[in-house]
């Protein structure tokens, strides 16, 4: 028995294939165990360089698979804890990250900042760790890694409160559109989605939702069904957000980067707010729009009195 984990990441599988940071075989330390490893090696030899193929134990094969998606969401909700200090003390959390990812030791990836971390990997990978850690006795270990989840937990909660407060305390009849439903751009996976978790908030305060998505739309009425509440499903941005209160980016996508946010504007109800979960924007002219703009770990830019 051999362990060979993958490690692609959707949206880019196919280029990780063929170009791996590293290869991970994994097998038991027998004759037997190791003439097998060794034969997938050999495959992998065809194109990966000998020095990315990694050879181990099972235990420390299955272990990596496991440790390498806790870290990198172990980052994301790292970054993610700073935000709301960042908020109290008009401290800038894009400025906060480039500055810390420009130490060696440290790197400056899955440092953006953002609503949650979603995807069908981190949340089962990190949960299936805690498991591991609590049976063995090591609670903990298990409460360490336990907290990167209601971190990311405490994110999501935390954006439906700020945008609650800037909406005047009430959600309660707001049309709010929502720019995005996947986990993450390019790919219609919406398993984890914070949007799954952020919309079902929102209709809780008994707000109204446009859900707006180039490839999760169907996914996202299948997430949302049974919810309470006035849900629509509109693929064109600038049809999603005509008549609504607000806007609320969920998902990195390119297109919403490029949108003629003047139109919009013109379209929405006053005053109009945007919560940029993602911080991919231009803030400072959304606001010379007339925005009210509120992004993740920075000052909000409004208009408000």
């Amino acid at each position: 028995m051999l362990s060979n984990p993958e490690f692609l990441a959707e949206g880019t599988a196919i280029r990780d294939l063929e170009y791996p940071d590293r290869v991970l075989i994994g097998s038991r330390e027998t004759p037997s165990g190791l003439k097998a490893r060794q034969e997938l090696v050999e495959i992998y030899a065809n194109w990966v360089p000998r020095e990315r193929i990694i050879t181990s134990n099972l235990w420390s094969s299955e272990l990596s698979k496991l440790v390498a998606n806790a870290f990198l969401a172990q980052r994301i909700s790292s970054i993610n804890s700073i935000t709301s200090l960042c908020e109290k003390t008009d401290a800038d959390i894009t400025e906060v990250a480039r500055a810390v990812g420009t130490d060696s030791r440290i790197g400056d990836k899955f440092l953006n900042a953002s609503v949650g971390f979603g995807g069908s990997c981190f949340k089962k990978d990190i949960l299936n760790l805690v498991y591991i850690c609590r049976y063995y006795g090591l609670e903990e270990v298990a409460d360490y890694w336990e907290g990167v989840v209601k971190i990311n937990d405490y994110q999501k909660e935390r954006f439906v409160l700020n945008m609650l407060t800037a909406m005047f305390n009430t959600l309660a009849g707001k049309r709010i559109c929502i720019f995005g439903f996947a986990f993450k751009a390019n790919t219609g996976d919406t398993r984890e989605s914070p949007a799954i978790f952020v919309c079902k908030r929102l209709l809780e305060e008994r707000a109204e939702l446009v859900i707006s998505d180039p490839k999760a739309l169907e996914n996202a009425k299948e997430d949302l069904k049974g919810a309470q509440g006035k849900i629509f499903y509109v693929e064109d941005p600038y049809e999603a957000a005509a008549g609504c209160d607000a806007i609320a980016v969920l998902t990195e996508w390119d297109i919403y980067r490029q949108l003629d946010f003047k139109k919009i504007y013109g379209s929405m109800d006053k005053p109009c707010f945007i919560f940029d979960g993602r911080n991919i924007l231009d803030h400072r002219g959304l606001f010379e729009i007339g925005f009210n703009v509120f992004p993740i770990g920075k000052p909000p830019l409004t208009h408000l009195k």
